[in-house]
């Protein structure tokens, strides 16, 4: 046999044996999408449905007509009306704007998303606290909802800081960023309504109004401008004894991360008290920069506890927030611990955090859903 006839005989035998590899990796993927998890054919399946949304915004969506279906079911509502606006983001944030403007947007011109927010904020750190003394500190960008795991890249949720204010020391629950809410304007709740205002109302038979009808009737009848102002106005309240306004707010009922991390403890060598390990961390926050601060893991003294990872396996009784009744007494929820065998509770006689056996308790209001609070 020649020299090319061996050449096209191993081409035929490679051709044959991906041809089998092929055939073995489809029935594989066949074999997955005929599980119980459902997956759909590769074919044509990014195509989202024409009335499809994001599932935040359904989510949103289904949770008013939730509400207004329980409402229903123990009140006598003959009529729902909606308030509804389509609202213009762009014009809510330069009046003046027209034309090409709509098709340039707010970061038009700027390299990066950095750039914008550092001329939103005209290069400055946005602490009102600040104590930088430098002519030209070094500005970084902080995430404001960082201290409530929100990481989203949305402007609303950037600040500028300079250095010397975002470090790690004021991150912690005593620092100056946790839970800190700068006055920076957001649009979520105007971008919501300006996507469903129209499926709100159409998709059930409820009525819709607009807000320039009721502020009119509300300053009328000389009211202040509130949710359950506006909601008497829209019901065509004028003088009427009036209940007392409640505030709903929808808890989940539990969390999806099973796992949680506990942090090592130790005495600080400086006044003898228990810190965190990352309240006495290295100070140096990223490894690509060399903005360090003050080196505080030197005051490391004696390790009190060890660190912790702690999985979650079974699906609790209670969860923080609810109310128990113990020896006659109701009490508010802190945690579960030992499995879900002991509950931990608030606010004890003389014990901060009373921990008993589940057994010994009983519920006496779970949150979870929609709850309501009174104003």
């Amino acid at each position: 046999m020649s020299d090319e006839a061996e050449l096209v005989g191993g081409e035929l035998r490679l051709l044959e044996g991906m041809s089998q590899r092929l055939t073995e990796k489809r029935q594989y993927r066949r074999t997955r999408r005929n599980r119980l998890r459902h997956r759909a054919a590769r074919f044509n399946n990014r195509r989202k449905p024409q009335d499809w949304l994001a599932p935040s915004i359904q989510h949103k969506l289904d949770s008013h007509y939730k509400l207004i279906d329980r409402l229903r079911a123990v009140l006598p509502i003959s009529k729902v009306i909606v308030e509804v606006a389509p609202f213009d983001i762009q014009r809510l944030n330069q009046p003046t704007i027209e034309g090409k403007g709509y098709q340039q947007g707010a970061q038009f011109g700027f390299n990066n998303l950095r750039a914008y927010i550092l001329h939103r904020d005209d290069y400055k750190c946005q602490n009102p606290t600040c104590k930088s003394k430098r002519q030209q500190p070094k500005l970084q960008v902080h995430h404001l909802g960082f201290w409530k795991h929100d990481h989203t890249d949305r402007p609303g949720n950037l600040m500028t800081l300079c250095d010397q204010c975002h470090t790690t020391k004021n991150h912690q629950p005593s620092g100056l960023l946790f839970g800190w809410r700068p006055s920076v304007k957001s649009f979520k709740g105007e971008t919501f309504m300006s996507t469903v205002w129209k499926r709100l109302t159409t998709a059930r038979d409820y009525e819709q109004t607009f807000g320039f009808i009721t502020q009119a009737e509300r300053q009328a009848l000389d009211l202040v401008k509130s949710h359950h102002n506006d909601a008497f106005v829209i019901a065509g309240g004028t003088r009427q004894t009036r209940c007392r306004p409640l505030q709903l707010e929808q808890v989940r009922r539990h969390k999806r991360s099973m796992e949680q991390f506990y942090d090592a403890k130790y005495t600080d060598t400086r006044n003898d008290t228990v810190k965190t390990g990352s309240e006495l961390a290295s100070g140096r926050r990223t490894r690509n920069k060399h903005l360090n601060g003050e080196n505080l893991r030197v005051y490391r003294g004696h390790k009190v506890s060890k660190g912790q990872r702690r999985i979650k396996r079974l699906q609790y009784r209670f969860t923080p927030g609810d109310l128990v009744q113990f020896e006659g007494k109701v009490f508010e929820v802190i945690g579960m611990q030992n499995l879900g065998k002991g509950v931990k509770l608030k606010n004890y006689p003389g014990v901060k955090n009373k921990v008993v056996t589940v057994s010994r308790v009983q519920a006496f209001l779970q949150r979870g859903g929609i709850c309501a609070v009174t104003i």
